[in-house]
């Protein structure tokens, strides 16, 4: 293999892959996009941290900041006291999910065969 083709093969954020896995990738961000997908309607922020059990406060907080970022979720502000928020999926969050169900089909697939 020459230089030329390992740089070429070598530069995965320059592709869709990396692209994707630069929204995606982390420990945290598919679990919210998921639990986001699979509740019916907005989730406030501490239901969200129930629904993920370990995270923390400070973790769950930059991974939603970094989602709203790349803009794969909504965040509502209600200006009340106590403050309430809520989160739900983008149109562009939306249209990732047939990706997270097809890595839980081949999980599951995979339990089935261990």
């Amino acid at each position: 293999m020459n230089e030329e083709s390992f740089q070429t093969k070598a530069d995965l954020k320059d592709t869709g892959f990396g692209y994707t896995l630069s929204l995606i990738g982390g420990k945290y961000k598919m679990p919210v996009l998921y639990a986001l997908y699979t509740n019916d309607g907005p989730v406030r922020y501490n239901q969200l941290k129930r629904m993920l059990g370990t995270i923390s406060f400070k973790t769950l907080t930059n991974t939603l900041k970094e989602l709203e970022a790349d803009h794969l979720i909504h965040r509502k502000e209600y200006p009340q006291v106590p403050p309430k928020v809520e989160y739900r999926l983008s149109e562009k969050g939306l249209s990732l999910m047939p990706v997270l169900d097809e890595i839980c089909y081949w999980g599951e697939e995979q339990m089935k065969n261990n």
